[in-house]
C-alpha cells in the first residue's frame, strides 16, 4: 500500500467532494481516497489517495479533471 497526496483546486463544497472521490475510486488499484475540503475558493483542498498498485499522475490527472477539478500538485 502506498500513500499520494494530492492538492486540487475549485472544490467548494461536499458535492464536489463526492465528484472527486467518485472518479478518483473509479482508478485501477485505488483503495480509499479521503478529502480534506479547504475553507477558501481560492486555496486548494488536500486529497489522500491510499493506492494497492501503481497509479500514474496522468491518471490523477485526468480524474481530477474529469471531475471538473484541477490538479495543482502531487506528492508520494
Amino acid at each position: 500500500m502506498s500513500t499520494i497526496n494530492l492538492e486540487v483546486k475549485g472544490m467548494t463544497c461536499g458535492h464536489c467532494v463526492m465528484s472527486v472521490e467518485e472518479e478518483l475510486s473509479e482508478i485501477n488499484g485505488v483503495e480509499s481516497v479521503a478529502v480534506e475540503l479547504a475553507s477558501g475558493d481560492q486555496e486548494p483542498s488536500r486529497v489522500t489517495v491510499t493506492t494497492s498498485a501503481d497509479v500514474t499522475d496522468d491518471a490523477l490527472g485526468d480524474a481530477i479533471a474529469e471531475a471538473g477539478f484541477e490538479l495543482v500538485s502531487v506528492s508520494r
